[in-house]
């Protein structure tokens, strides 16, 4: 990929910085990535596999943290997010304040340096976050392997890892986790087909840690 300020934490700070005034001027919750169909994909999937409702999940990069609150008002009760981004936190904060979520967790954590406390997680989410990582001016390849080498650290064995991305391919993805991880199921997302060939503009798949 070539290098984008979108990999930027500066690029991240200045957008939540305008999300939270928009936030607090009109009340609008930002953007949510992929859309609201990314979150309805995510939660239905924990509930066909009845995924017990106090398992401990980590939204990593959760931005203005809404995933968390669909999880929530799904029943799901041991939540936590984490952003490098202190706007996205407190812009989490506040929505989390509105939608009376006092159980969601909201941290300033960078998941390339993990704290100690972050470990032992049933389910990790990404929706964009990996993606982000991988436009880093600054060398992208090395930050991919510290996230990978992070989530083998915070998932538990045997815990799944779902991740959502515009910029990898399934084949890719598998290569990318092929350490420490297994591929379970790829998650349907929406097909577009241009010049006769049928393809998907994101990739949605569900990891388990070996």
């Amino acid at each position: 990929f070539s290098p984008s300020v979108l990999g930027t934490r500066e690029h991240w700070d200045a957008a939540y910085e305008r999300e939270l005034q928009t936030f607090q001027d009109i009340g609008d919750t930002g953007e949510i990535w992929f859309g609201e169909e990314s979150m309805v994909r995510i939660i239905r999937w924990l509930e066909k596999h009845k995924l017990p409702l106090d398992s401990s999940v980590l939204d990593i990069g959760t931005g203005n943290g809404v995933l968390l609150v669909e999880l929530a008002k799904s029943g799901y009760m041991n939540l936590t997010g984490i952003d490098y981004s202190p706007s996205a936190i407190q812009l989490s904060e506040k929505i989390r304040e509105k939608e009376g979520m006092s159980n969601i967790k909201l941290k300033v954590e960078d998941f390339l340096a993990p704290s100690a406390e972050l470990s032992g997680f049933d389910i990790c989410i990404d929706k964009g976050t990996f993606d982000a990582i991988s436009l880093d001016p600054s060398d992208a390849a090395g930050k991919r392997k510290l996230y990978v080498g992070s989530l083998r650290r915070v998932l538990r064995p045997e815990g799944f890892f779902l991740i959502t991305s515009c910029n990898w391919t399934k084949e890719e993805l598998l290569n990318e986790f092929r350490e420490g991880f297994e591929i379970l199921e790829e998650l349907p997302t929406p097909k577009f087909c241009f010049g006769g060939r049928i393809g998907n503009s994101v990739t949605a798949l569900v990891f388990q840690r070996k």
